[in-house]
Order: C-alpha cells, then sequence, then structure tokens
C-alpha cells in the first residue's frame, strides 16, 4: 500500500497535467488541429539552433566517459563559472562558480533549497496566485506552506497581509515574476518594499528569512519590461533558474540555483545544496546539458513569437467582452471566468475544445489560466470557440 502521504497528493494532483493527458485523449478522436490545448507552459518556439550546435560539439569533442561521467554535486566548475560571469554581466553583480549550483530544472532547484533550509513544521510563505507544485515541493520537507491571498486588482503581491502572515516560524518566501499564472512582473517598487519588510521582521523575530525567486520565464518580457533582480535588493535572496522557457528545454530538466555570499549562513548553505542534489538522487545535473547550455548562455529565447500571439489572445478576448489582464512577461493570460466557480467555464470550454486550467489550481479561484507558447494557428482557430462561450455565458 502506498504511503499516506502520496494518498493525498495523488487524490490532488495537478489538475494541468490532467488536462494536458485530457487533451492528448481530445486530440486522438478529434484530430490535434481541431483541438486547441492551451494547458500547460510546454514550449511550441524550438530551441535555438545555438543548442543544437553545442550538444553536437560537446558530443563530439569530450571524451565519452568524462562527458557522461560524474562531476561534482554541485555542477561542472567551469559551466558554473560561465553561468556566474553572464549574471554578472547582465545584472552588474559579482558572482563565481561557488554561488552557482547546477539543478534538474527550477523545480530541482526548488527542492533542493528547500531541503536545504527546512525543518519540519517551518514556514514559507506563497503569494496567490502561485505555481500550485509549490504545496508539494514544501510537504516534502514537512513544511508548512503559508498562502497569501491574491491582490486582483494588480496582482502584484499583497504586501499588508504578507507581513501580517511573518512569523518566527517563516524561514522562506517564494517569489515567482514574471508570474505564472498572471504574466505579471513585480515592480522594483514591490521588491524594495518586500525587501524592507522581511528585514524588518527578520530584526524583529531574530531569525532569517530567505526570498527564494523562482524565475524560469525572467526572459521572457514584453514592451520593454523591467524584471529586478533581486539579490541585488534583498541578502538573503536566493535565485532558482531554468532554461526550460528561455530555450525551449522543458523535457531536458536543467537550470541553477543562485546562492549569493551575502545571504546569511552562506557556505554552509551552498555545501549544504550540493549535498541535497546528491541525497534527494538527482546526484548532479545533466552532465551534456550542463555543457550545452553553458555555450549559449547569450541566446535569445523568442520573445517576438510569444508577443504576437499575447496580442492576438488578449485582443481577441478583450473585443469578446472576457475581463483579463494584459500579461507583462511568461505566456500565460490570466482570465476572470464570467461565473464564479470557474470549473463550470472550464468544463463548457471542453465542448468547443478548448482546454483552459482553472483558477483554483493557483489558489485564486474565479479565474482561469490560458497558456499561449502554442501555434499562432491555435489562437485563430480558437477564436471561434471562445465567441461562442462569449455568447453563451456573457449574451
Amino acid at each position: 500500500m502506498i504511503a499516506d502521504k502520496m494518498k493525498a497528493l495523488v487524490k490532488n494532483s495537478s489538475a494541468i497535467r490532467a488536462m494536458f493527458e485530457e487533451g492528448k485523449i481530445m486530440a486522438a478522436k478529434y484530430g490535434a488541429e481541431n483541438v486547441y490545448d492551451f494547458s500547460l507552459g510546454n514550449p511550441n518556439v524550438p530551441a535555438p539552433v545555438q543548442v543544437k550546435e553545442a550538444i553536437i560539439e560537446e558530443a563530439e569533442k569530450e571524451d565519452p566517459i568524462v562527458l557522461h561521467g560524474y562531476m561534482s554535486n554541485a555542477g561542472y566548475e567551469d559551466v558554473r563559472q560561465a553561468v556566474a560571469e553572464s549574471i554578472n554581466k547582465k545584472f552588474d553583480t559579482a558572482f563565481s562558480a561557488k554561488n552557482i549550483i547546477m539543478t534538474v530544472g527550477a523545480a530541482g532547484g526548488l527542492n533542493v533549497i528547500l531541503k536545504t533550509l527546512l525543518n519540519p513544521g517551518d514556514e514559507v510563505i506563497a503569494i496567490a496566485p502561485y505555481f500550485g507544485e509549490y504545496n508539494s515541493y514544501v510537504s516534502n520537507f514537512d513544511g508548512k506552506l503559508v498562502v497569501v491571498s491574491p491582490n486582483t486588482e494588480t496582482f502584484q503581491p499583497n504586501l499588508t497581509e504578507l507581513e501580517e502572515k511573518l512569523t518566527a516560524r517563516t524561514k522562506a518566501v517564494i517569489v515567482n515574476s514574471p508570474n505564472n499564472p498572471t504574466g505579471v512582473i513585480y515592480s522594483e517598487e514591490t521588491i524594495q518594499a518586500m525587501a524592507e519588510i522581511l528585514r524588518k521582521k527578520q530584526k524583529e523575530f531574530g531569525t532569517d528569512i530567505y526570498l527564494i525567486s523562482d524565475e524560469p520565464y525572467r526572459e521572457l518580457a514584453y514592451d520593454g519590461a523591467e524584471v529586478p533582480y533581486l539579490t541585488k535588493y534583498y541578502e538573503n535572496a536566493i535565485i532558482g533558474y531554468s532554461f526550460s522557457k528561455s530555450l525551449s528545454l522543458p523535457g531536458e530538466r536543467i537550470g541553477y540555483l543562485v546562492i549569493p555570499g551575502e545571504a546569511a549562513d552562506s557556505e554552509d548553505v551552498i555545501s549544504a545544496a550540493g549535498t541535497a542534489t546528491r541525497i534527494l538522487g538527482y546526484v548532479n545535473a545533466p552532465s551534456l546539458m550542463q555543457k550545452a547550455v553553458a555555450k549559449c548562455l547569450d541566446a535569445q529565447a523568442d520573445v517576438p513569437y510569444y508577443d504576437r500571439n499575447r496580442e492576438d489572445l488578449y485582443n481577441g478576448l478583450k473585443e469578446m467582452g472576457f475581463e483579463c489582464i494584459k500579461p507583462q512577461g511568461a505566456f500565460y493570460l490570466f482570465m476572470k471566468s464570467p461565473v464564479a466557480d470557474e470549473k463550470v467555464f472550464c468544463e463548457a470550454a471542453k465542448k468547443q475544445h478548448i482546454l483552459i486550467v482553472p483558477g483554483s489550481s493557483f489558489a485564486c479561484p474565479g479565474y482561469v489560466r490560458i497558456a499561449y507558447c502554442v501555434a499562432h494557428e491555435t489562437i485563430i482557430n480558437s477564436m471561434p470557440g471562445f465567441k461562442a462561450l462569449a455568447e453563451e455565458f456573457l449574451g
């Protein structure tokens, strides 16, 4: 019999993944071209050509025993140094290889840092709407996830509630900007105010509170929007990054953690993160992909492709009368459901062969998430279905 803890996790398994699997069934039944699957953040844009070239180059030049063998749990030192130098060039920071831990994607990195930091009963704050897997990641290490309710006016964090929910048991706050599911970028003003609150509470409680920034969408920002780099605003900031979205490599599971020297107990945290990488069973990030991405740190995501999808989806839905905020980054549009129970709306959308995710999956009921990292034709061809939904629900 499976563990009691797993019973609950299986029962509440990801609605996003369930929708994705349902989409495959519908595609087989009706034809893929007749199903408009906006469920999963799976990039439709191919990886930059530099990635393929880097993989081939590394595979041909390296001794295969070395290339496919073990290395330090933290990753190849030359790769970590290249990542550090790239960050320094972009954000005027001063990191070195020792500040970088190569990880099995951002999810692997978050599990590593939570394993590193959490004692049973420690609290981690997430700001709704948030990526639902945070619940499981915190639970993995017997922590308690504390949720700050959504600010549905701007979707910037509710800082008053954040301050109220910080306690002596708070070990970390997780932020995600550009945000999944809203596409909102947390402003510099927001980050500065959040940093001041955390400093004040650290002093009040005599504890360290880490600010963990989950950043798989950093490069996907539109209209010249700036995404603040959090280590420049708060000493105890830790960055979790993934190449899944920027280089269209979600299945390759490659990313990194940045643990600054300024962070509290940084030497111990860095050492423990390397150990956590091993004992969680990752051992190390994938060797070939480490070498490949190190050669692609300046490669550009195809932001114009996503931007065209963003504009056409947003403008089309607004013209039909749907209420939604225009995303500043990532590749998700968060739309208000025309009925209070957004799951009813999601079920109605399926009748139009449209797959969207209920906002309750992100602790924000009454909204739906539409992932527009799809073929542009999917956006265009889905419009009659959305029009039918508008006529049904909006009149």
